[in-house]
């Protein structure tokens, strides 16, 4: 595609405002306080799959609603006494799963610890399966997918749910044995970065984000210039219920990345591709212009949604080792 969006130099000064609810700290304080009350200990079930220099497990552990989440955790295989390591929670784009060990082997050959955290009720339509259902919700109408799920109650909406699951990750990463809990980064890529800025902005303890092509970024821009999916199921919401579309915006702005960004102070590295129709680059900017830390962004001028690929990996895992670094 094209460029179809604001012009370069209107994309670096594009900071729309806000409209941060005014109940949003104590919202996520008692959203929080929920997801705990039913904690139990994490559990790791070592993985099958024969890797010499890698220590696979299968994680459950507890998230919103006393929900167990899958993840798989990878850290490279040292000796019975393991160094604390740096480590990295990685949220995933829409539809994906888990998988395969085989997908993740990146930053354990770097020598960072990793876990990969399911996104509840997904995994069955992308090339990796997940493994965790999503029992919330009251099953109000919505367009098929999960970006209108519980839209019309912020209490009982989907990304609620996640975006608990996602901090309740950092909590229990930080307090594995062989991680070094002052050194964690969150990371995701689309659906993903929209989750790692969210947790960024709600979790103790990050010390580094990577936010790339974020979803849920001015979700009301985005519908404005793009009918991809995801953002199209919220656009075929509005044009069937015209009385909720408030409502609907009203819930969506307690997960906005606009607002999330700017309650998250971690130094953050940033991306977007310039002709990236499923989350617009006007809505990347919106968000990292928010952003309340130290921040770079990497700029991909003619890339859509793939952003900048492995170049960009390659750029994370020297941005990260930085920072990371003894």
């Amino acid at each position: 595609m094209p460029f179809f969006d604001l012009p370069a130099e209107e994309l670096v000064a594009f900071r729309p405002e806000r409209h941060e609810p005014s109940d949003f700290g104590s919202f996520w304080a008692q959203t929080l306080e929920e997801a705990r009350r039913h904690e139990r200990a994490p559990e790791l079930t070592p993985h099958p799959l024969p890797l010499p220099l890698v220590e696979v497990h299968e994680v459950a552990f507890t998230g919103f609603g006393g929900d167990r989440i899958g993840a798989l955790y990878l850290r490279p295989r040292g000796t019975s006494d393991p160094p604390e390591l740096p480590a990295v929670v990685h949220y995933l784009g829409y539809g994906d799963g888990t998988g395969s060990p085989l997908d993740w082997l990146a930053w354990p050959a770097a020598g960072f610890a990793l876990l990969v955290m399911d996104t509840r009720g997904q995994g069955a339509r992308a090339r990796r399966r997940g493994r965790t259902g999503d029992p919330g919700g009251s099953g109000s109408p919505h367009v098929e997918g999960f970006l209108t799920k519980g839209i019309l109650d912020p209490l009982d909406y989907y990304y609620r749910r996640v975006f608990a699951d996602a901090v309740r990750a950092v909590e229990v990463v930080r307090a594995l044995p062989g991680v070094d809990p002052g050194r964690v980064a969150v990371q995701g890529t689309s659906q993903g970065g929209g989750i790692a800025l969210a947790a960024a902005a709600l979790a103790e303890g990050v010390a580094a984000a990577m936010v790339d092509v974020p979803f849920l970024c001015h979700p009301r821009r985005a519908i404005e210039v793009t009918d991809t999916r995801p953002y199209a199921e919220l656009l075929e919401f509005a044009r069937t219920r015209h009385e909720d579309v408030e409502r609907a915006f009203a819930t969506l702005a307690y997960v906005d990345g606009m607002t999330m960004a700017a309650h998250a102070t971690a130094p953050a590295l940033f991306s977007v591709g310039l002709m990236d129709d499923v989350c617009p680059p006007s809505t990347v900017y919106a968000a990292y212009n928010h952003y309340a830390g130290p921040k770079e962004l990497e700029v991909y001028p003619f890339n859509r949604h793939e952003g900048g690929g492995v170049r960009h990996e390659e750029r994370q895992l020297q941005w990260l080792r930085t920072r990371f670094s003894p």
